[in-house]
């Protein structure tokens, strides 16, 4: 399987920009009040990119045997995932109010940010080890 990982990578780091440049986008156009950020094709084109991210990432585990929970900063990004869906969640359309939906967005996109660093670093703090 590991002659398989390049092509594998590559997937996974085209799911992570498409994934990322779709909220980006949605974020925007549902703060602009536009209504298809929310529509259901848009919203289930989302939830295809994401299925094709985490399946290559649960590919890229077995095939490196760097596993969530042993290596520090896989565990980081698992629970920045989390915390990133939790605010996407409430930037697109759980918060109450528009200013609390646009803070969940900026949330968001710097978790967003910190994971594709912690990624690059294979370090728990990413690119924040450089201020500490």
């Amino acid at each position: 399987m590991i002659e398989l990982y390049p092509q594998i990578k590559a997937v996974h780091v085209a799911a992570v920009f498409a994934s990322g440049g779709l909220f980006l986008l949605r974020g925007a156009a549902a703060l602009a009040g536009a209504r298809w950020a929310m529509a259901l094709p848009v919203r289930w084109l989302s939830y295809a990119i994401d299925t094709i991210l985490l399946t290559a990432a649960l590919l890229l585990v077995g095939i490196l045997r760097q596993y969530p929970f042993v290596h520090g900063w896989l565990t980081a990004k698992v629970l920045l995932l989390i915390v990133y869906i939790v605010l996407g969640s409430l930037a697109l359309k759980r918060a109450r109010s528009p200013r609390l939906r646009c803070g969940c967005w900026l949330a968001a996109l710097a978790v967003y940010v910190l994971i594709i660093s912690i990624a690059r670093t294979h370090h728990p703090l990413g690119t924040l080890t450089r201020l500490f």
